[in-house]
């Protein structure tokens, strides 16, 4: 897509985003409000990068890198606007950051119900570790 712009979210750009990912995100976190989201702006200001067209949100991804791994979230596209090469702008910038920051792989959280992600994964060259499950635990009511 020509004229898109990716950058880092500043504080101003939180409220859209939340109301972004209403739209275009599939699932929600415990940590999709806007403090979660204020943390992670506040701790690791470029981890989430924003694409714009004209102006208007069209995509994110959170890429956030713990010093020892990277770790893709929210990789989202609003759903008028996929297939467009949004994704993969953003997936390139991610693995740009990771890299620049020493990070050797990335993985990504997704959804087992999914399966248009599955398939936008697996073609950015992306594929499951069936070997792992993932355990959590809230640390708050």
């Amino acid at each position: 897509m020509t004229d898109l712009r990716l950058r880092a979210a500043v504080p101003d750009d939180l409220d859209s985003v939340l109301a972004f990912w209403r739209t275009a995100a599939e699932g929600t976190s415990i940590s999709d409000d806007r403090a979660g989201v204020e943390r992670l702006v506040g701790r690791d200001p470029e981890a989430l990068i924003l694409a714009e067209h004209d102006g208007e949100l069209v995509g994110t991804v959170i890429a956030g890198f713990d010093g020892w791994r990277c770790h893709l979230y929210r990789l989202a596209v609003h759903p008028e606007r996929r297939r467009q090469g949004i994704g993969s702008a953003l997936l390139a910038a991610a693995e740009e950051r990771f890299v620049r920051l020493g990070g050797r792989r990335a993985d990504a959280m997704v959804l087992v119900r999914n399966e248009t992600a599955h398939h936008a994964w697996h073609a950015a060259g992306y594929g499951p570790e069936e070997q792992w499950r993932r355990w959590v635990k809230p640390l708050t009511d």
